[in-house]
């Protein structure tokens, strides 16, 4: 029973009963990934992330309106360069925190809460850094140690999850 790519499972085949991998539903030759609570949320995380990411990029554009900063112009009025700094600084950080969010997120360690909790302590610490960076640039240290922490939580997370995996199934 093979369908189209992106074809609805038919109701009454329960998901999870037609495989031998529990994480995918086969369907002929198709595979679903089963969304697991951890997985779910680990997406909700990812959105509110790409959230962040689009409101600092629409807070550099407002900044460069009220204070006249010209494309391609990075300097400018302090508030200006302030905002600019908060979204360069969240969009290095993302590029860090994305790919961990995910490896800790597929290799789970002791609870598959623990990354998307973590990715969620991370937003948090990038909202504190955002508002007190705008508000005084000596007010970021706060947000900027929150975020920090909660990434080498995600670190640490996937490396061992990787390595119990590793260990699990020995690949040649």
């Amino acid at each position: 029973m093979m369908g189209p790519p992106g074809a609805a499972i038919p109701s009454g085949i329960p998901l999870g009963g037609l495989s031998r991998n529990p994480s995918e539903v086969q369907l002929g030759e198709m595979n679903l990934m089963m969304a697991t609570a951890g997985t779910l949320l680990s997406a909700v995380v990812t959105v509110l992330a790409v959230l962040l990411g689009i409101y600092t990029m629409m807070l550099v554009g407002r900044m460069r309106g009220k204070h006249g900063v010209h494309a391609p112009a990075v300097t400018g009025a302090p508030e200006f360069e302030r905002a600019f700094r908060v979204q360069m600084n969240t969009l290095e950080q993302s590029v860090l925190f994305l790919p961990l969010l995910w490896l800790a997120t597929v290799y789970p360690v002791l609870s598959g809460y623990l990354a998307p909790g973590l990715g969620f302590v991370w937003l948090v610490g990038r909202v504190l850094y955002s508002s007190g960076y705008m508000a005084d640039p000596a007010k970021r240290s706060a947000g900027f140690l929150i975020a920090g922490v909660a990434l080498l939580g995600l670190l640490l997370l996937s490396i061992v999850g990787i390595v119990h995996a590793w260990l699990v199934i020995r690949p040649v």
